[in-house]
């Protein structure tokens, strides 16, 4: 009994660690994301090469292995109804679009990201006023704005 709360305690610890939690949200909006891509190579990019290609639409494209002479079925669903073997490239290729779109998207938007963080570090890095000198008499240091140094009581020419 002792091992199983030890390993319900150590469970718990694992998923409420920021790591676990994190990804969990990540794979959530991934998810929406996803429909999101798909939606925009299904209803606007496909159309559009639909279009260029002269109304090809390669969601409708598929072979049916075994057909008999005459016989012929005008959706895959059909084919796929009546028991034939059906191969669906056209599946295959929006499903290709769809991933290269994701892809594309993924790509510009890390490198947004990326172009933001490297712009915020680099006003974190640009270096700061100096707020100090050095005494050239004493070398104590003091503040930039001293005009006799509180140290050896030196004036300091600006």
């Amino acid at each position: 009994m002792a091992k199983s709360k030890g390993f319900i305690k150590e469970f718990k610890e694992f998923a409420m660690k920021g790591n676990v939690i994190d990804l969990a949200v990540g794979v959530i909006i991934g998810g929406a994301f996803q429909k999101i891509v798909s939606s925009l190579v299904s209803d606007i990019v496909m159309p559009l090469i639909g279009l260029v290609t002269g109304g090809l639409s390669f969601a409708d494209k598929f072979v049916v292995f075994g057909l008999a002479d005459g016989e012929t079925y005008a959706t895959a669903a059909e084919a796929l109804e009546a028991g034939k073997n059906v191969l669906s490239y056209g599946a295959f290729i929006d499903a290709v679009f769809n991933f290269l779109i994701m892809a594309l998207v993924i790509f510009l938007f890390i490198k947004g990201v990326n172009k933001l963080k490297s712009k915020s570090a680099e006003e974190e890095a640009a270096p700061a006023e100096p707020t100090t000198k050095v005494c050239p008499f004493c070398k104590s240091e003091i503040s930039i704005d001293a005009t006799r140094c509180p140290h050896c009581t030196s004036e300091i020419a600006e």
